[in-house]
């Protein structure tokens, strides 16, 4: 099968995970230290660069030809 392009780049995808990751992680440690409820902010990032991320495997997965008639 081969496998489409997406419109990340490969560096971009792994800092993509990397923000992803370092955002899931830092928020329930924010939550835990802080008082106030500003770990929800890392929560609604970690969510959009998931979101990116999801939407560019899915690019990726599209057949050549389904993408060149849009």
């Amino acid at each position: 099968m081969h496998q489409g392009s997406g419109f990340l780049t490969t560096r971009q995808r792994r800092l993509a995970w990397i923000g992803f990751l370092l955002a899931a992680v830092q928020a329930p440690v924010s939550a835990r230290l802080v008082a106030d409820s500003s770990w929800l902010f890392s929560l609604c990032v970690a969510l959009m660069v998931a979101t990116v991320i999801i939407a560019d495997d899915a690019a990726r997965r599209r057949p050549a030809d389904a993408r060149s008639t849009d």
